[in-house]
């Protein structure tokens, strides 16, 4: 099966309501790429040909040559659950290591990695394994990564 194109990007900000016509899931390595064939939950080739490489988010979306769209999913990972009293000390270890990490009010999730378990664990961290979608903060610049 020959694939169709897509070469370009509608960021999820800025799709409204527009419909998809298949979804495509992919963990946090593989929403960083320029050139690939993936395949969508329907089994369909999609031959992703961008000018740059890019950060997807959630919810973007690629734009095939005939116009329909290709939702990006965040796949579900093997993460850490990062908990404790002192979040904001934790959050700057983890970045100053520059370990991408998912920042929300009463926790981080970071990437599962033994060695920041152990890292954050030593600074008083309550630290769980868990299987989730991983969407970490952005870079500075927003450039994504």
């Amino acid at each position: 099966m020959t694939p169709l194109s897509a070469r370009q990007i509608l960021r999820a900000a800025e799709r409204g309501a527009a419909d998809v016509s298949d979804l495509v899931t992919l963990d946090y390595e593989a929403r960083f790429l320029r050139r690939k064939v993936l395949y969508t939950v329907r089994d369909q080739p999609v031959l992703v040909d961008l000018a740059e490489t890019v950060s997807l988010d959630h919810g973007d979306c690629f734009v095939l040559e005939d116009g329909s769209l290709i939702e990006v999913i965040a796949a579900e990972e093997d993460l850490i659950e990062v908990r404790g009293k002192d979040l904001i000390r934790l959050a700057w270890h983890i970045g100053n290591r520059h370990t991408p990490c998912q920042i929300e009010e009463t926790r981080l999730l970071i990437r599962k990695d033994p060695v920041m378990a152990d890292l954050v664990s030593r600074l008083g961290a309550e630290v769980s394994d868990v299987s989730e979608r991983f969407l970490p903060e952005g870079g500075a610049y927003g450039l994504g990564r």
